[in-house]
């Protein structure tokens, strides 16, 4: 779990699952956990739109120093698919 990208408006956190090296070199799983902080919801998205996420991102930051305001936008169109409430344990 590493924490990726942390604004007022939303948290970014990457996990990645990696299984037995030797058994499945291939296996490995994991995805990004968005938050958006002002509907305190959350969505963890994994595979190809996990895929497509990375590459937005990484499309948005090629371009130059990326603003917060840009990332922002971006993550938006994706936490605006947040069912899940965000509940403290």
């Amino acid at each position: 779990m590493q924490m990726l990208y942390n604004s007022d408006s939303y948290t970014v956190v990457q996990f990645e699952v990696t299984g037995d090296e030797e058994r499945m070199p291939a296996q490995r799983r994991g995805g990004y956990e968005i938050v958006d902080k002002h509907s305190r919801k959350e969505i963890f998205i994994e595979g190809v739109i996990a895929q497509a996420f990375r590459q937005g991102v990484e499309a948005i930051v090629e371009k130059g120093p990326a603003s917060e305001e840009a990332i922002d936008d971006y993550i938006a169109g994706f936490a605006a698919l947040a069912q899940q409430p965000v509940v403290l344990h």
